[in-house]
């Protein structure tokens, strides 16, 4: 029992990593523009079929890690053009509602073009990286990769928000458009590298993920929807409350596998969603927003 209690434990934090993961990657993206990325799922999964073209040509642990970098910076330079696409229309991100169509549809683009290419069957790989032991009970090592994954992304976007010019301009734009553009900030072209901030995180979460993860045409709103799930119970736009509250998603989606089986997953955390909107709408650490009447 206490066995099983410790593998649930471990595997859960390491799936609230995930979650973490894609929560950090949607709110970079919603404090700059106000929209929410629903192609972020897909990009993920793209990060992790990096991750699966790097293990099958035999790289050992320490160039397959080198590789997690190299996929980071594709998918970031992917969610650039896709981040510039999105916004073209708009004179403001919050004037317009056009983006739901264009996220939607390149998520819809990338997982017809992965259907074509590898047909409706999963992709799955052994990770590069050897097992950890614990308890007696191997475990693959991309569990406790992914929440040391996230704390490093959280540390590095706190001190490039802090410590940096452009995170501060990042920063204020988040906080109040308008007055950002009116004191000279290039807003579009900051909005475009906040997409392209969150295509690093999506790319280095799923290469990493990849030996754990459904790798499948259609797996790209499944994950999004993980991520938006941990990005609401957190609050909208709270780096803190993605970090505190994906862990504990984690634990209890796990905890629906191992006790009632894997299609649970989703409609447990689907259920914590409801019950955060209806109890507390703007998220366990989001504010409460003024409106003018």
């Amino acid at each position: 029992m206490t066995d099983d209690i410790i593998l649930i434990v471990v595997r859960g934090v390491g799936l609230g990593g995930i979650f973490a993961l894609l929560a950090l990657g949607l709110n970079v993206i919603y404090n700059a523009t106000h929209i929410l990325n629903f192609a972020q799922g897909a990009m993920f999964v793209l990060g992790g079929l990096m991750g699966v073209a790097a293990a099958e040509m035999g790289y050992g642990s320490a160039p397959w890690l080198l590789a997690m970098v190299g996929a980071g910076f594709a998918i970031a330079a992917v969610m650039a053009v896709q981040g510039w696409i999105t916004l073209l229309p708009l004179r403001e991100s919050t004037q317009q509602h056009s983006w739901l169509i264009t996220t939607l549809a390149v998520s819809i683009i990338i997982s017809a073009l992965l259907l074509l290419l590898q047909g409706p069957w999963t992709t799955q790989i052994t990770s590069p990286i050897p097992s950890f032991t614990v308890r007696g009970m191997r475990t693959p090592v991309p569990y406790l990769v992914l929440p040391v994954l996230a704390i490093a992304w959280y540390i590095a976007l706190r001190c490039f928000a802090r410590w940096t010019l452009t995170g501060l301009a990042l920063t204020a734009i988040s906080q109040d458009l308008e007055a950002a553009a009116a004191a000279g900030l290039k807003v579009r072209r900051l909005q475009v590298l906040s997409f392209a901030i969150s295509g690093l995180i999506a790319g280095t979460a799923g290469f990493a993920a990849a030996p754990i993860i459904s790798l499948a045409p259609d797996a790209g709103l499944r994950y999004v929807v993980a991520g938006f799930v941990a990005a609401v119970v957190g609050g909208m736009g709270s780096m803190i409350g993605a970090m505190v509250c994906s862990p504990i998603i984690g634990l209890i989606a796990m905890l629906a596998v191992y006790g009632l089986g894997g299609k649970y997953e989703g409609f447990v955390s689907l259920i914590i969603l409801s019950l955060m909107l209806a109890v507390r709408p703007a998220g366990l650490f989001g504010a409460h927003g003024l409106r003018r009447v």
